[in-house]
């Protein structure tokens, strides 16, 4: 199913109370704090109130990357989140409910539950926080699942998370549902969105004529899943058919890559550079740094993306593009929406990944500056928010229109 984003030509939209809810004090990482910044960001520049909550859920799930812990003691990222929030001009904007303590962090603390009864619109971006009363009460609680395929089945693994998803009234998801997707059927009706992207945070530099291919990835985010006969693996699965790719490109690679299950050594071996992923991302803008010194990025994708053909595409790579770097990644089904061949190659097998690798090595600047102009086309900002917002209208308005 196409993508339809629209066009900039919309006149410009009423002036809305929004929340955003995400995950960077309990995820304090630099390409995970972009993805929740970015929605944040974009609104305020829409000319909509914006607020910024998070909250502790009830389980330990503060990680703090200097001990490599994960507790309830949110320090760490209450710092994170205040610089972050601060370097971006919106030093007012967010706030932290610690549910194990029962009290508000962040300099909103005061009148988060206030704007959030009386809010416009909700959007529980990746669905990591839970829906307390002042949540559960605004008109428009919208659901972003930036996990599709694994998102789904959840729900059909559990009647309480999929009843629990249900308390939300609008429902987008980064599967594009190409036409031969095969993304299990919960029975919710998910419209598409995608990352937005606020271009003139991510500055085009010249690529580095000595760069290498970088990307940031997670071995194992968590355990595989069997559903009716098909197993939908993480990227530990995706990956081993390009593990020899360093000798058979001649490409040089660097590879930040996370959890205790990835094979370091075998991979130094078959030629990968391998990173700390805690170094790269240590805070938003070290990881820009890391990105702008890459020649471009290579990247696998979650294998059950791509056995489902969900047409999910990465945030990450997203940033890529928008800073004017070429991105050679695992067909999902993505191109069914987002055009390929200049700035975007993707592939399916390793004979691919070298075809495509040495396409952009044939003609470098020209896919650069193609990257830059599919970022600018498909995720900035003022093409992907504005229309996420008339979507969740549109349904509102189709809703209270139907006789009850």
């Amino acid at each position: 199913m196409p993508v339809n984003m629209g066009s900039r030509s919309r006149p410009r939209a009423e002036r809305l109370r929004i929340v955003v809810c995400g995950y960077m004090v309990r995820g304090p990482l630099g390409g995970l704090a972009w993805h929740h910044l970015q929605y944040v960001l974009g609104l305020k520049r829409l000319g909509h109130e914006v607020l910024f909550l998070e909250d502790s859920d009830d389980y330990e799930s503060c990680y703090d990357p200097t001990t490599h812990q994960v507790g309830t003691d949110p320090t760490y990222g209450l710092g994170f989140t205040r610089a972050a929030f601060e370097r971006l001009g919106m030093p007012e904007a967010w706030a932290y409910y610690d549910a194990h303590q029962g009290r508000w962090h962040g300099p909103a603390a005061a009148r988060a539950v206030g704007f959030a009864r009386s809010c416009d619109l909700l959007l529980n971006v990746s669905w990591v926080n839970p829906l307390r009363p002042w949540l559960a009460e605004v008109d428009r609680r919208a659901l972003v699942d930036t996990d599709p395929v694994f998102t789904q089945l959840r729900h059909l693994a559990s009647d309480q998370r999929r009843r629990a998803a249900l308390e939300h009234t609008h429902f987008f998801t980064f599967s594009s549902r190409s036409p031969d997707a095969a993304v299990p059927d919960d029975g919710i009706d998910w419209r598409p969105t995608r990352q937005p992207v606020v271009l003139d945070c991510w500055p085009v530099t010249e690529g580095p004529s000595t760069g290498a291919w970088t990307t940031v990835m997670q071995w194992d985010s968590y355990e595989s899943v069997e559903w009716e006969g098909t197993v939908y693996g993480m990227k530990s699965r995706s990956f081993p058919d390009y593990i020899h790719l360093p000798s058979r490109s001649g490409a040089r690679f660097e590879l930040a890559v996370g959890s205790e299950s990835a094979p370091r050594d075998e991979l130094r071996r078959n030629g990968w550079i391998v990173l700390d992923p805690l170094e790269v991302t240590r805070d938003p803008w070290r990881y820009q740094e890391f990105v702008r010194r890459s020649r471009g990025e290579f990247a696998v994708a979650k294998h059950g993306y791509v056995a489902a053909r969900s047409g999910w595409f990465s945030e990450r790579s997203a940033g890529y593009l928008a800073s004017g770097r070429p991105a050679v990644v695992q067909e999902t089904g993505f191109s069914s929406w987002l055009p390929t061949g200049q700035g975007l190659l993707s592939f399916s097998s390793a004979d691919e990944a070298v075809e495509a690798l040495s396409k952009v090595e044939g003609d470098y600047h020209r896919h650069c500056s193609a990257a830059r102009e599919l970022a600018v086309e498909h995720f900035a900002h003022d093409l992907v928010l504005p229309a996420l917002i008339e979507e969740t209208s549109a349904q509102a308005s189709a809703r209270r229109m139907t006789p009850g």
